[in-house]
């Protein structure tokens, strides 16, 4: 398991660019309308899940990023098919959202913990994500702009987190490399 992480360590970089790219654009434009906000969220989502999916493959513990990339893609694929929807349904889409990816990420952890080192980042990403989710669930009459600092926050934490799981697998992938290359 660990050496098919280190081989994708750049899905974790990715998910982590695209998290970076969302939270800027959304602090960059805080005036957004709700349906721009939903489009954003709703792309973030899809690309999140087919990541995710993409690393079930042959993984494992593929069951757990089998079920993050179905929630996640799923979610993604509503937000963009039905735009129209009120805020306060997309909040509350949001908050469970965040709370069960949060859930099923300390699971991911929990499982890689005997196998890599920092599974922390891992655990963190998914105790703020939980956070993130139980916030958003407690306040959903919060205004759309206060809406829009919160996400990019989350994002931009997710974001930095997924980054430092990926290079810390590229590093691990490359030490396996170079322990695997025979002495001349």
């Amino acid at each position: 398991m660990l050496k098919q992480l280190a081989d994708n360590w750049w899905s974790f970089a990715m998910r982590g660019v695209f998290a970076l790219l969302f939270g800027t654009l959304a602090l960059s434009f805080p005036e957004v309308t709700l349906l721009a906000l939903i489009l954003m969220f709703g792309l973030w989502a899809l690309i999140d899940g087919v990541t995710a999916l993409i690393m079930a493959i042959g993984e494992k513990g593929w069951f757990w990023y089998l079920l993050a990339g179905i929630l996640s893609a799923g979610v993604g694929l509503f937000a963009l098919a039905r735009p129209g929807a009120t805020g306060l349904a997309l909040l509350w889409l949001i908050g469970i959202w965040a709370v069960v990816k949060g859930f099923v990420e300390i699971m991911e952890a929990i499982q890689l913990r005997k196998e890599i080192e920092g599974e922390w980042a891992l655990i963190l990403t998914g105790a703020i994500s939980i956070l993130f989710g139980i916030i958003v669930l407690a306040r959903p009459g919060a205004g759309a702009l206060a809406l829009v600092w919160l996400i990019a926050v989350y994002a931009y934490l997710f974001g930095v987190l997924q980054l430092m799981i990926g290079f810390r697998l590229r590093r691990l992938k490359k030490s396996m490399e170079s322990e695997s290359v025979p002495a001349m």
